[in-house]
């Protein structure tokens, strides 16, 4: 895609505030404007990792006026289809991604992955770059052990019993402290890679091995560090979507789930939950995010952006913390069927600047209405291709995204199915019959 034309409104820094100036790196801030005279330079926006997710936010990005250049490991990707330009690199060598930012010198940069080399993301803000939602917020929930730290021993916040390990004489004797059944997981790691669920002691040494070769860019001959925690009696698990923006913190809806091996595979929102619930969910979610970003600011940083804030839910009715994702949540997918303002709006929004407050994060579905998302994950070695989707699509109130991922090796997640029903069960049921009518052939 070409460059943003002369005649298209455009978002830009405002040129009084000199860019070199020890004052506007990184704590000065002007807000951005919108419709900028002709020849003004529109503000850049750097994506590292351009899957569906970044692909959504980068079409409301470019919606109002921004430029976006996606950047991920490989050609192709969902975001780089639309950005005006795409780059190809490993995004965690710290080499590669200073060239980066050194050519394309964005205004903000927005990580969507976490092979990032972190010291880069801390170094481009010290130069005055913005990261989203901080360089500091980015490597915390990249560690499993420094957000559990914060969030626990730091914020209060209420969590399962846990402990770390560095070696598998630490893990046994973890292990032993919070009981079994546990749950260990990579300290660095996402989507269930190098999970294991232990049920006792002789299974510790496999879980161990697990976490080591399982875990997303495990190098050889380093060693992880894990977290083992308490298998709590779960009886589900929410999302809170949790906004921060020049106007302050505000929640989403939470949002219900259904996941498989870690991956996300359906959500629902509004969640039926008990208003005691509910509101125990937005306190935790509001702390989380409050606490990180008093983090960023006290770093000269600002904090902005949508955080996907993980809770367990247990049968006795108490809410656990478990995790926060600093940038939009799989599970919000749904809010591009329940809200006016998608997860992805409301992230384009808070990243430029542009306050977010209560009446954004509104619902628009009518009273009794519940929204409902569906991954359509493909197995298979080659090309997906899609037909069938007039079929799919018969229903009016449902609707899909195919993200068009050029290729699928194993299991991919290539499709997301959306539809509105008269309660929870008739809205995942529709979503469902979306993902179920289509066919996809793998070639």
């Amino acid at each position: 895609m070409s460059a943003i034309s002369e005649t298209q409104s455009t978002i830009s820094t405002d040129s009084t505030v000199p860019v070199d100036s020890e004052q506007s790196a990184p704590h000065a801030f002007s807000e951005r404007a919108l419709g900028t005279p002709l020849g003004a330079a529109p503000v850049r926006v750097l994506f590292l990792g351009a899957g569906e997710l970044g692909k959504e936010v980068a079409i409301e990005l470019m919606r109002l006026g921004a430029w976006v250049c996606a950047a991920d490991s490989y050609a192709g990707a969902p975001a780089q289809q639309v950005a005006h330009e795409a780059r190809v690199l490993d995004m965690a060598d710290p080499v590669a991604l200073r060239a980066l930012f050194d050519e394309v010198r964005p205004d903000i940069i927005v990580p969507e992955v976490e092979a990032i080399a972190t010291s880069e993301l801390a170094a481009a803000a010290a130069s005055g770059a913005q990261v989203v939602p901080s360089a500091g917020i980015a490597a915390i929930c990249m560690d499993r052990e420094r957000l559990r730290v914060i969030a626990h021993e730091e914020l209060g916040l209420p969590t399962t019993p846990y402990r770390f390990a560095g070696s598998l004489e630490e893990l046994r004797a973890g292990a032993a402290e919070v009981g079994y059944p546990c749950v260990v997981k990579p300290v660095m790691s996402s989507s269930g890679h190098g999970q294991s669920v232990v049920r006792s002691a002789d299974a510790i040494d496999a879980a161990w091995t697990e976490a080591q070769t399982g875990r997303r860019a495990a190098g050889e001959g380093d060693v992880s560090r894990v977290i083992v925690e308490a298998l709590a009696p779960l009886d589900y698990e929410l999302t809170v979507l949790t906004v921060s923006s020049s106007a302050g913190i505000v929640t989403c809806a939470p949002i219900g789930q259904r996941q498989e091996s870690g991956d996300y595979r359906e959500s629902w929102q509004p969640a039926a939950a008990s208003d005691g619930v509910l509101a125990e969910a937005g306190r935790i979610a509001r702390a989380a995010v409050e606490g990180l970003v008093a983090k960023a600011s006290a770093a000269g940083e600002r904090g902005w952006g949508v955080f996907g804030v993980e809770l367990f839910v247990l049968t006795d009715g108490s809410v656990l913390f478990n995790e926060v994702s600093p940038r939009p949540h799989d599970t919000g997918m749904v809010t591009m069927a329940s809200q006016r303002l998608s997860e992805f709006a409301l992230h384009a929004r808070a990243i430029l600047g542009l306050p977010v407050a209560e009446g954004h994060v509104a619902s628009e579905l009518p009273a009794g209405r519940v929204a409902a998302s569906h991954a359509i994950v493909v197995a298979g070695d080659g090309e997906a291709v899609f037909s069938g989707v007039g079929r799919a699509l018969a229903d009016p109130d449902a609707d899909l995204r195919i993200f068009a991922k050029p290729q699928v090796h194993g299991h991919r997640r290539m499709a997301v199915a959306l539809a509105v029903g008269d309660s929870e069960a008739d809205a995942r049921a529709r979503a469902g019959r979306v993902a179920d009518a289509l066919d996809i052939v793998v070639r």
